[in-house]
Parts: C-alpha cells; structure tokens; sequence
C-alpha cells in the first residue's frame, strides 16, 4: 500500500527556517514525480514545490522561489528547505506523489500524505 508520511513542520519566527522531510512507500520511487503543497483553512490547497523523477526539474511557485528548495534521495525522501519563512507562509504541508511528469495541478496528484502544520510567527 502507498504511503506518504510527512514530519518536519513546527512553529518557528519569521526569518528562521525548517527543512519539511516525506518518506513514500513506493517500492519503486523513481518511477513517481513528488510535490509539496499547502492550504490554510477555508482556501484551496495551492501548489508550493514539484520536482521529477530523476531530480533534473524542479518547479516552484512565484511566492516561494528563492526561498524554498525541494529535492529527493535513493532513501525513498523527498524535502522541503524553508528558508526566510514568512508569516504567509503558515499552513498545513502536504507531500504528494504522481506518476509521469512532474507537475503543478493537484489534481494530477493521486497520493497524499495526512499533512503537517508550519506556524510562522511575527
């Protein structure tokens, strides 16, 4: 059975950073682009992060380009690096994972992990 498990979140200040880990069960990782994304209550789950399968393309959205960097391992992880966080940028963190191309849209997104939260403060 897939399974997504998210940790890393937390509450920290505005500034200060945190690195989001996601260990997928696939028994063949390589064969899944990975995301990350994040919804605050009463707004859509909005795209943060997608990288491929091989790790070659990455893609972000305008508002964390620069600051968050997501990448992979042979172990099976994807990451999240938050750096500079922002108050805007508190949310519940979702891993997510697709076959084929990497991409933006969460609909294309069959797997979902159970979520994180990450609490910037002021």
């Amino acid at each position: 059975q897939v399974q997504l498990v998210e940790s890393g979140g937390g509450l920290v200040q505005a500034g200060e950073s945190l690195r989001l880990s996601c260990a997928a069960s696939f028994r063949t990782f390589g064969d899944y682009a990975m995301g990350w994304f994040r919804q605050v209550p009463g707004k859509e789950r909005e795209f943060v992060a997608a990288i491929s399968r091989t790790a070659a393309t990455t893609a972000y959205a305008d508002s964390v380009k620069g600051r968050f960097t997501i990448s992979r391992d042979n172990a099976k992880k994807v990451y999240l690096q938050m750096n500079s966080l922002k108050p805007e940028d508190t949310a519940v963190y979702y891993c997510a994972a697709k076959t084929g191309m990497k991409a933006t849209v969460r609909y294309e997104y069959a797997y979902w992990g159970q979520g994180t939260q990450v609490t910037v403060s002021s």
